[in-house]
C-alpha cells in the first residue's frame, strides 16, 4: 500500500506583490487502491458560500414539490404489491417511493422529512435513523426479489449545488449490476489486492491510517471514520468504513446507529465551516465476497461564488475525470477530528 505524492511548484511574477517572483505549490496524489490521481491546489482561494435557505421557501422559488405533504399522496408513485403491499412504506417522517426516473429495475427515492427546507442542524438522529432504516430495508427486500442485481447503493444530493432536482431532502436507493465507474474501479482493485496479498485492502487501510494518525478521524462502534488520501470533492471528503460488513444483509441496527452518530458529527463540522451542501454514497458489494466492505463517502459541495453561481465542478471533473481539492487531507482530518 503506497501513498504516493508528486509535489511541485509553479513560479510566476505576482501582480499583487510588485511583480516579484512567487512560488506556489501543488500536489498530485495517487490513490493507493485504484491508482487514479487527484490534484491539490487553489489552497485558501475557495471558501464555502452561504446559502439563503429562507429563499427556497418562497412560493415563486419553491414551485411544485411532489415531496411536500400537501402533494405527496397524489403526485408520487407507489410500489407494486410484490415490493410493498402498502404502496409507500413510512417510518416517522421518512417515506419511501419508487423513482419516477429509475436508475435500475428497483430504484427508490427516500423522502427524508415533511418540511421542504431542512438545514443540516435539523437533520437530527431520528430523521436520519428512520431514513436509513427504511432504505436499508428496501435494499434487503429487493436483494431477495432479484439476486441478479448484486450491488446496492444509497446516494444523496443535498442542497445546491449538489445536483439534486429538489431542495426537499431526499436520498436514492437502488440495486444494480452497473454501480458506476468509481465503485467498479474500487471493486476491481479490491479483488486484485485481495488475490495478490490475501488481505482485505480496506481493513488494512483502517489499520495503516489509525497507526499513522494523519488521516484517521475516529472509531464509533463498528465504524471507522477517516479522510481519503485522494478526495473527490473540492472541499475534501469524509469516509466511513465498516470492516465487518461486506454485503447488504450484514448491515444491521448497530451499523445504522454508528452511521447516524458519525454523520451528525460531520454535519457539526460542516455547520462550523459554513458548508451547506453535500453529496454522499453508501456502497455495498455482492454477497459472498470478503474483499469489499461497506463504506460511506461524504463530499462537501459549494458554489465558487454567489455572483455567477459558478459550480465547484469544472473541466477537470467533467472532462478529465480528475478530482481537484483545495484542502489537504491531513489538515481536514485535524479539523474534522475535533467534532468526534
Amino acid at each position: 500500500m503506497e501513498f504516493k505524492i508528486i509535489g511541485a511548484e509553479s513560479t510566476f511574477l505576482h501582480p499583487g506583490k510588485g511583480f516579484m517572483p512567487e512560488k506556489v505549490r501543488f500536489e498530485v496524489r495517487k490513490d493507493p487502491l485504484t491508482g487514479r490521481t487527484g490534484h491539490y491546489s487553489h489552497f485558501g482561494a475557495i471558501k464555502p458560500q452561504k446559502l439563503d435557505l429562507e429563499h427556497y421557501k418562497k412560493p415563486e422559488i419553491k414551485g411544485f414539490c411532489p415531496f411536500c405533504l400537501d402533494k405527496r399522496d397524489v403526485a408520487t408513485p407507489k410500489f407494486t404489491a410484490d415490493v410493498y403491499p402498502e404502496g409507500r412504506p413510512a417510518k416517522g417522517e421518512a417515506t419511501l417511493i419508487p423513482n419516477l426516473f429509475p436508475y435500475d429495475v428497483y430504484s427508490a427515492v427516500m423522502i427524508m422529512a415533511d418540511d421542504h427546507v431542512v438545514p443540516l442542524e435539523h437533520l437530527n438522529n431520528k430523521r436520519l435513523h428512520d431514513a436509513f432504516t427504511l432504505g436499508i430495508d428496501f435494499l434487503k427486500r429487493v436483494k431477495t426479489l432479484d439476486p441478479s442485481l448484486p450491488y446496492h447503493l444509497m446516494t444523496w444530493n443535498y442542497m445546491p449545488p449538489s445536483g439534486g432536482g429538489l431542495v426537499h431532502p431526499h436520498q436514492q436507493y437502488f440495486a444494480t449490476q452497473c454501480p458506476g465507474n468509481q465503485f467498479t474501479d474500487e471493486l476491481t482493485a479490491s479483488a486484485q489486492f485481495y488475490q495478490m496479498h490475501g488481505v482485505d485492502y480496506w481493513s488494512l487501510l483502517v489499520e495503516r491510517e489509525r497507526d499513522s494518525g494523519q488521516r484517521y478521524v475516529a472509531n464509533i462502534g463498528a465504524s471507522h471514520w477517516l479522510i481519503p488520501f485522494v478526495c473527490l470533492g473540492i472541499l475534501g471528503d469524509v469516509m466511513c468504513i465498516f470492516p465487518d460488513v461486506y454485503s447488504i444483509e450484514e448491515f444491521g441496527e448497530r451499523h445504522i446507529n454508528d452511521l447516524v452518530v458519525g454523520l451528525r458529527k460531520v454535519f457539526e463540522y460542516y455547520q462550523a465551516e459554513g458548508i451547506m451542501s453535500l453529496n454522499a454514497s453508501l456502497l455495498f458489494g455482492a454477497e459472498g465476497q470478503r474483499y469489499f466492505p461497506c463504506h460511506l463517502r461524504v463530499s462537501a459541495r459549494t458554489f465558487l461564488n454567489m455572483r455567477d453561481f459558478a459550480p465547484d465542478l469544472n473541466f477537470f471533473q467533467a472532462i478529465l475525470g480528475e478530482p481537484v481539492s483545495v484542502t489537504m487531507p491531513e489538515d481536514l482530518c485535524k479539523d474534522v477530528r475535533r467534532f468526534f
